[in-house]
């Protein structure tokens, strides 16, 4: 038994905090609503790395794309675009993002939507999210800015189903902002 502890149990602890780690690092989602097509697609599946904003490791990015909780009287959680950083103001006129004032360009937005969103600016440790299917999406525009603490995680791969196995796409629009300086 002591020859058998003495080689296995080094083993078994690597598993034990291995996959303690992983479940406290990674978790998977499901996409169940339409408000991020055409990029994501009901029953696909994304994992999320719900470490990546941990204090020191990092900060939601504008054009992340994230699991949240939902508001309160919603169930479930939700998958959302990040738009608007605290400090930020942001405004929809007539389907047309506005960040501090500078027009934005949005590859990931392919349907048109038509709505206006009077001009809001993002108090400290909450953001606006944003769905890519606006028209259908249950977002800021509808219930406002996202406390931080709200959100779940990045998400960082699509692996089901095989086919739109692969990297979520970053979309730098803090780049579009500097270069709008």
């Amino acid at each position: 038994m002591k020859k058998f502890l003495r080689e296995f149990l080094p083993e078994i602890i690597f598993v034990v905090v291995f996959i303690t780690v992983w479940f406290t690092v990674i978790q998977t989602y499901e996409v169940f609503q339409t408000s991020m097509e055409p990029n994501f697609h009901e029953g696909q599946r994304v994992v999320v790395n719900k470490a990546a904003y941990w204090g020191w490791i990092g900060k939601p990015k504008r054009g992340d794309v994230i699991v949240l909780k939902a508001p309160e009287g919603a169930s479930g959680d939700y998958i959302k675009r990040v738009i608007g950083l605290h400090g930020d103001t942001v405004e929809i006129i007539k389907g047309t993002l506005f960040i501090n004032g500078i027009e934005i360009d949005e590859p990931y937005v392919t349907r048109s939507f038509s709505y206006s969103y009077g001009k809001i600016t993002v108090p400290k440790n909450y953001y606006f999210v944003l769905g890519d299917n606006r028209d259908v999406s249950n977002d800021s525009h509808r219930w406002g800015p996202l406390a931080g603490k709200d959100i779940i995680g990045k998400v960082f791969v699509i692996y089901w189903p095989p086919q739109s196995w692969g990297w979520v796409p970053n979309y730098h629009l803090d780049r579009q902002l500097a270069a709008a300086n």
